[in-house]
């Protein structure tokens, strides 16, 4: 007999034998027992994980003349017509090779016949969302209502790409990738039978490799046999695949932990002269850092499909970093496996990002921050004294933090005086000196009625905005170079703060004299309780408001309907 590969050689014969697929060959054993055969399946999931092996074994099951707990024997005629190849009752389509219109009507004209020996004429179709629009058309009302001899087995990898009119007529199986530790399983039993000796850790990185397809995994541990011999090594394996060390990625993590950069770029340098490819690095270092994660936040590592050795590495390697620096690890590896794939320079983009992830400093928590802030806030506010402008106005108040105006009265009807407490903000400690040599006298009342006109001017032609505000405004006090503004309302107190360096600059360069423009808020020390309701509702009233007066004084705007 001519050698099979162990793909072949260790195909499941049974449901049993099917590994990581429990939920499908469970519901197929069911429907057996109990005689609700439906009329059409189908088969979905990625490559390798035993959809058309199931489909076969289904065949059998439904025509093997003395079943054995609903698993066929394997043994009757009709079993081994079947894995011979060689049966008229079941047949295997490529949808690949056979997707026009012509081929499904022949389909149709052959599920007419009845069986020749068996119980039911199975139709076993591989990849069927490659046929066409019109054969898919073809096949519906055959798959509808097919024979009652008649079973409709498909199996594909993409199932997205099929009608959603073939979908409805079929039960849906949806077969899921076959898992790490039971690849392994696998191979360890494939191993026994071969007599092979395979480390541990051999055996992982052929699960991790084939990517949850167990055909894949055992391709690959007959090539590693050819390479390897009887006795298979991690080692040996690494080099047969050119897989990336593991090592590598936890010198890159002890890198961090050091800040060494020079490190960094060596290990950049082992990599490219080893051959590695940089995406295939990339990917190996998402997974590294995703292990840390899992073990930093779940402290177990019942998660990682890695060795023993490895996960005990992992729990002692995850206690150097933080969740959130893991995170942002991440991230930058993320970013830099999408920027590689249209990179011109792959190596400067690793080596800049491997680097970013070296020097970067360690996270800070946000709580511990906002404390820092609130603490700093309170001891400037114990510290700082505020200013005291004098009392030669009397139309000035004494200054305050805070700028606020509250009405209280008692209705519309009282006559007793309204309080209206009108504080200001004073110009804040942070604002940017006014370049001006201190040699320059001060400038003098008179100096300023004397340039006050040329000045509002000025400044109305360069910015209105500011020429407006100075305009509502007036002089309240000169004194020690200092030039008060009295601002009427808040609007304009805040448009002369915000200019508060612009204004000065441009006195200064005016009179050739030593100034500084503060700007002020008047206040009034009472009001009738009348003038208080009428304040008040100027501020909701649009019309009355000061801007919206000023807005079609000075450039005529009109109210919209």
């Amino acid at each position: 007999m001519s050698y099979q590969v162990l793909a072949r050689k260790y195909r499941p014969m049974i449901f049993n034998e099917i590994v990581g697929q429990e939920h499908v060959t469970n519901t197929l054993r069911n429907a057996l027992a109990t005689k609700r055969v439906a009329h059409a399946y189908l088969f979905s999931g990625t490559r390798g994980c035993g959809k058309t092996t199931t489909a076969r074994i289904l065949a059998r099951a439904l025509n093997c003349e003395s079943p054995i707990h609903n698993n066929p024997d394997n043994t009757c005629s009709t079993c081994i017509e079947i894995i011979e190849g060689r049966s008229l009752d079941v047949i295997e389509i490529d949808g690949a090779s056979n997707r026009g219109v012509e081929e499904i009507r022949n389909l149709r004209e052959s599920v007419r016949y009845t069986p020749v020996r068996g119980k039911y004429k199975v139709y076993i179709i591989d990849e069927v969302h490659m046929l066409t629009k019109e054969a898919f058309n073809a096949l519906l009302k055959t798959l509808e209502e097919p024979p009652s001899h008649v079973v409709f087995i498909f199996a594909t990898t993409e199932v997205h790409k099929m009608p959603m009119t073939i979908l409805s007529r079929c039960q849906r199986f949806d077969f899921r990738r076959i898992s790490v530790k039971e690849i392994v399983g696998n191979l360890k039993t494939i191993a026994e039978a071969e007599q092979l000796t395979v480390e541990e850790e051999a055996l992982q990185i052929i699960a991790r490799r084939a990517d949850g397809s167990l055909r894949d995994a055992q391709s690959i541990l007959e090539q590693v046999r050819s390479f390897c011999g009887q006795a298979i090594t991690a080692r040996e394996l690494l080099s047969a695949f050119h897989v990336v060390d593991q090592e590598l990625y936890f010198q890159f993590t002890n890198h961090c932990k050091t800040k060494n950069t020079a490190g960094v770029l060596m290990l950049i340098d082992d990599v490219l002269k080893s051959g590695y490819d940089i995406r295939e690095f990339t990917i190996g270092l998402l997974e590294h850092l995703r292990n840390l994660l899992v073990v930093q936040t779940t402290g177990t590592t019942t998660l990682l499909e890695v060795s023993d050795e490895y996960a005990q590495r992992y729990r002692n390697e995850a206690k150097e970093f933080s969740e959130t620096d893991l995170l942002r690890y991440i991230k930058l590896a993320t970013e830099l496996e999408q920027s590689l794939r249209w990179a011109s320079q792959p190596r400067y983009c690793l080596e800049a990002a491997l680097l970013r992830m070296v020097t970067m400093a360690k996270s800070v928590e946000l709580k511990g921050l906002i404390d820092l802030i609130v603490d700093l806030k309170k001891k400037l506010e114990s510290t700082q004294s505020v200013p005291n402008f004098g009392k030669s106005s009397s139309e000035l108040q004494e200054p305050a933090s805070k700028f606020s105006i509250s009405f209280s009265h008692q209705g519309s009807q009282s006559t007793s005086p309204t309080k209206v407490q009108t504080f200001y903000e004073p110009s804040s400690p942070y604002d940017p000196p006014v370049s001006f040599s201190t040699v320059h006298p001060v400038i003098t009342p008179d100096e300023v009625q004397q340039y006050w006109t040329n000045f509002v001017d000025n400044v109305y032609q360069e910015r209105k905005v500011v020429g407006i505000s100075l305009r509502e405004s007036k002089v309240v006090e000169v004194k020690n170079g200092t030039l008060a503004l009295g601002c009427v309302d808040d609007y304009h107190y805040d448009a002369l703060r915000r200019y508060k360096e612009y204004l000065t600059n441009t006195i200064q360069k005016m009179t050739g004299k030593k100034v500084i423009v503060e700007p002020r808020l008047l206040k009034n020390k009472t009001f009738s309780s009348q003038t208080a309701a009428k304040g008040e509702k100027a501020l909701h009233d649009s019309e009355g408001h000061p801007i919206i007066q000023i807005l079609r004084r000075e450039l005529g705007a009109e109210p919209i309907d």
